[in-house]
């Protein structure tokens, strides 16, 4: 079976475009995170915490700080568990991550959110939140290595 020069040099652009797009997926990685924040605030808020990042066996020690801006009133204490993905490597972590969002929390509450940041990293967390908070409010996200 004889094929045109056009659909044969088709077939091999789709090969190699194929090919480039699955070795650059299969170039970015995950690690599991946990991340311990404190919020607290009036009209302002402001939060902060640490976590550690687990990435190729090793962990990496992680510290967070962020404002929030609208109507938040009260205190609470989230602890997060999830994974990062779509790092090269475990520095990809790092960055700012911003959300907008609402809710309230009396005692205990569940917490579950996905963040992104300017190197693509992922974050999806889940955790159990504590103290009394209402927000509606956009809030920041900063997270470095220590």
């Amino acid at each position: 079976m004889r094929l045109s020069k056009g659909l044969r040099a088709g077939l091999v652009a789709l090969t190699a475009l194929v090919g480039i797009s699955a070795s650059t997926a299969a170039m970015a990685d995950s690690g599991k995170v946990h991340i311990r924040i404190v919020k607290a605030g009036f009209v302002l808020g402001g939060s902060g915490g640490s976590g550690t990042l687990t990435f190729h066996g090793r962990q990496y020690p992680l510290s967070i700080g962020g404002i929030s801006y609208g109507f938040t009133f009260g205190a609470s204490e989230t602890n997060f568990y999830g994974t990062v993905s779509n790092i090269r490597r475990a520095s990809d972590v790092a960055g700012v991550y911003g959300q907008a969002g609402a809710g309230a929390a009396v005692g205990r509450g569940a917490q579950a959110v996905v963040l992104t940041n300017q190197n693509g990293a992922v974050l999806t967390l889940s955790g159990r939140q504590r103290g009394v908070i209402v927000s509606a409010d956009l809030s920041g996200l900063a997270l470095s290595m220590r």
